[in-house]
């Protein structure tokens, strides 16, 4: 590892240091101040904070790996979270943001189901909080993974002789500076360096593809129909099966809460417009950078006689071979923007369930708003060190680990969280139906192996089983009990203009 990287990755993790300083000093009073910035978040900031943090690895690495192993075919999958991630900005994003703060100021998922049903309230905290904490500590392992990855692919030679395994070390270090940042500064210092990360990843995605093209020994010229067959076949080999499997990703954004809670913080509902639409033109950049960083990865592979072992380091071998040390710093720093970002947000959603709905609700009811933030810290800890564990098997991938948990958020949460901001003929009885539905079909599923072969044929991805299960019992239920006794569910918040 040469000096100007090491560089670069030094003063990306100074930055990152002195962010979460900085919203340690604004905004971490209080607990609405420490879990959700005080809803004061700029639309800007919310928009790229929500992209960063659901991105995560997988944009650098997972779906460039897809993309250099199978060719475009994969780029379904970006294609479905694209339209899910739009879907989620109209329908959720200014309803949720208007309903959690009338309906009792709600900092988490699990306390504005609560407020929404208040006949199930106790059911639906315990529940929806112990699924966040579960499925979070599996989501949080998929970024540790990835830095795991990194530190083992790149830095061998930095650390080699000094008796740590680079895979572990990678984790350690990866953790210990978003536990830096995210306990000390709270939601605050979690969305600014989300900002700053968006920022460094998109210029990373549009440089890279571009260099690899152009530049010396690029392959702008190469056939990648020569490379594979179909290579650039957008149907190539996709059967209906798989095309499903691909786009449903999308599903999965209605109940993400790592993301929708950043709906929640936007300074106002007429800011959300805005925040949409900044977001969505940096996930549309960012998702065709990590295309071209996958198929022009594997042409140049190609073209130069590059064997890549593991295709979801193909960001990283071409940061190592093309750019200046400097540039391959910040190159690198991107990656762990992209890890990152999503690490602290999961953390800091884990931590607000355990001190919101378990800490709060079971033991010191009356805990005082310093109590909370540091218990909430504590927490921060806790949930990492459980992810690490989880992350230990060098042998794990990204892309998997992240498809589970993104499976088991959006089929749990999904369709409860669309259906209670949208139905008023809504139960707390169907709410707690759907969730539980929605996380038991999931990982039954996957416990079965049905996602990599169902019925002895092609596999069937689990987000979809589980959501459709989820959607039915929350309705099938509703209507076979009382709907929720507040009446003072939201009507679709009326138009505004963006700020």
């Amino acid at each position: 590892m040469k000096t100007g990287t090491l560089i670069s990755l030094a003063l990306y993790f100074i930055l990152m240091i002195g962010i979460g300083l900085y919203a340690w000093r604004k905004s971490t009073d209080s607990s609405e101040g420490y879990l959700l910035g005080g809803r004061q978040l700029h639309p800007a900031v919310a928009a790229l904070s929500a992209g960063a943090s659901d991105m995560s690895g997988w944009l650098l690495l997972g779906l460039p790996g897809a993309l250099f192993a199978s060719g475009l075919v994969s780029a379904w999958i970006g294609i479905g979270l694209f339209f899910g991630a739009l879907l989620n900005w109209i329908i959720v994003a200014p309803r949720l943001r208007e309903q959690t703060e009338r309906l009792g100021n709600a900092l988490t998922i699990p306390e504005f189901l609560a407020n929404r049903f208040p006949d199930r309230a106790l059911a639906l905290r315990v529940t929806s909080a112990l699924i966040v904490v579960v499925f979070f500590a599996v989501y949080t392992a998929a970024g540790l993974v990835g830095g795991g990855k990194l530190f083992e692919t790149s830095f061998a030679a930095l650390f080699g002789d000094i008796g740590i395994p680079d895979y572990a070390l990678g984790l350690w270090i990866t953790a210990g500076v978003v536990l830096a940042y995210t306990m000390v500064g709270g939601f605050l210092a979690v969305s600014l360096t989300d900002f700053v990360q968006g920022c460094i990843m998109v210029v990373a995605l549009v440089l890279m593809p571009l260099v690899v093209m152009f530049g010396p020994g690029g392959s702008a010229g190469e056939s990648l129909t020569q490379v594979q067959p179909g290579f650039l076949d957008l149907t190539y080999g996709l059967t209906t099966i798989g095309f499903f499997s691909a786009v449903a990703w999308g599903l999965g954004y209605f109940g993400q809460p790592h993301i929708i809670v950043r709906f929640m913080a936007v300074r106002s509902v007429k800011a959300v417009a805005t925040a949409r639409n900044i977001g969505m033109t940096w996930m549309f950049v960012c998702l065709l950078g990590a295309l071209g960083v996958g198929l022009a990865g594997r042409a140049y592979a190609a073209r130069n006689g590059i064997v890549v072992e593991d295709p979801e380091t193909i960001f990283i071998v071409l940061a190592d071979l093309l750019f200046h040390p400097l540039i391959t710093g910040f190159l690198l720093a991107a990656l762990l923007a992209a890890i990152m970002s999503t690490i602290s947000s999961q953390l800091l959603v884990s931590s607000s369930s355990l001190t919101e709905d378990f800490y709060k609700l079971f033991l010191r009811k009356n805990a005082s708003e310093r109590e909370s933030v540091n218990v909430g810290r504590i927490c921060v800890l806790l949930v990492s060190l459980v992810a690490i564990l989880i992350a230990s098997d060098p042998n794990s991938e990204v892309l998997g680990l992240v498809s589970n948990a993104w499976a088991g958020f959006g089929a749990a949460f999904g369709p409860m969280i669309l259906l209670s901001l949208t139905w008023k003929r809504m139960s707390g009885a169907g709410a707690v139906a759907g969730l539980l539905t929605g996380a038991v079909v999931v990982v039954g599923w996957i416990a079965l192996g049905w996602g990599k072969s169902f019925m002895g044929g092609e596999g069937v991805y689990e987000i979809i089983p589980g959501f459709i299960a989820s959607f039915i019992a929350v309705v099938v239920v509703s209507l076979m009990t009382e709907p929720a006794p507040f009446e003072e569910v939201a009507d679709d918040p009326a138009p505004q203009p963006a700020e």
